[in-house]
């Protein structure tokens, strides 16, 4: 495969298929300049090179970023497993041991939390020599890994009306591991936890911890009707949950979380107005899994099984 790469793109350097595969998982020339410490000049120069030796555009220039086109997807692809050889064989050739199985992984923040490092210990009890490279991102950074080969599989959250993660073809292999009602996390000195459930109509007038980065009513009811009364935004679930604990405002927290509350936070279901149910799904490209990928996949769902059934 490497020799095919290389005849293929001539005078395409290593560095410039390096840049190419960052720009096309982190969606923008200015992100891939960041991420590698390079300028956007010279992060353009490289991907001029690179088409100019493919004999074809591999991106699609929009309003929001880039994209690759068909043939950059298939570049892509292929890049990042040439990449990943050539950085095994300079590891042996420095005389650095290779691992004997690495798998690559992403998750989004509240996957991270419990349900992924549950996995991942369940995958060194049965299967020592398979070693996880993870990451936490959002689940559009995550698909564009998946698509960029920088991720074997994914971990991805999904609300209604659960359309799939993107557009691209081919389309991500999707397996729904939970699907569980969004619930409210609130102090357990808090009037509304005195009751296993509270009514859609008890949410108003409630002050909100929000998650910062993704959108200000992020952490909010959904179905609230009216202007929401933000008192805290927070990226980290540790400190949102510390801060509903503390009795600084309420949030939203999906059921995958409830193994990892805190001592004083209750998480209770909401009776009333609509079924606010979110699923999260393993996604990866379809194409044949290594045997590491196929037992971690394996794990993760184990896992989801576990944590699917309910505690309260």
């Amino acid at each position: 495969m490497v020799c095919v790469i290389v005849m293929a793109f001539g005078d395409a350097s290593l560095t410039a298929l390096r840049v190419f595969r960052e720009v096309v998982e982190r969606g923008t020339l200015t992100a891939a300049a960041t991420a590698l410490g390079y300028t956007q000049s010279a992060v353009s120069r490289q991907i001029a090179t690179l088409e100019r030796a493919a004999g074809v555009p591999l991106l699609e220039r929009r309003h929001d970023g880039v994209r690759p086109t068909p043939a950059g997807q298939v570049v892509a692809r292929r890049a990042a497993a040439v990449i990943d050889q050539i950085d095994a064989t300079a590891r042996e050739l420095a005389g650095i041991p290779g691992e004997r199985a690495t798998v690559r992984l992403g998750w989004y923040a509240s996957a991270g939390a419990w349900l992924v490092p549950r996995a991942l210990a369940r995958v060194r009890h049965t299967h020592p020599g398979i070693t996880v490279v993870g990451r936490e991102a959002g689940t559009p950074a995550l698909v564009r890994a998946l698509r960029a080969g920088t991720i074997d599989l994914a971990l991805l959250a999904s609300a209604p009306p659960y359309r799939p993660p993107d557009a691209e073809t081919p389309a991500l292999m999707l397996q729904v591991l939970t699907e569980r009602a969004l619930r409210i996390a609130i102090s357990a000195d808090h009037p509304l936890a005195r009751r296993d459930y509270i009514d859609v109509a008890d949410l108003r007038g409630q002050r909100w911890i929000a998650g910062s980065g993704a959108g200000p009513v992020m952490g909010v009811w959904p179905g609230l009707d009216e202007r929401p009364d933000v008192a805290h935004t927070a990226r980290d679930w540790l400190a949102k949950l510390a801060l509903v604990g503390g009795g600084c405002g309420i949030t939203t927290v999906p059921a995958v979380m409830l193994p990892a509350l805190p001592p004083g936070v209750r998480a209770l279901p909401v009776r009333g107005g609509a079924n606010e149910t979110r699923r999260m799904l393993l996604a990866r490209l379809p194409r044949p899994l290594s045997e590491a990928t196929t037992r971690l996949a394996e794990a993760l769902r184990a896992t989801a099984v576990e944590a699917d059934s309910p505690s309260e």
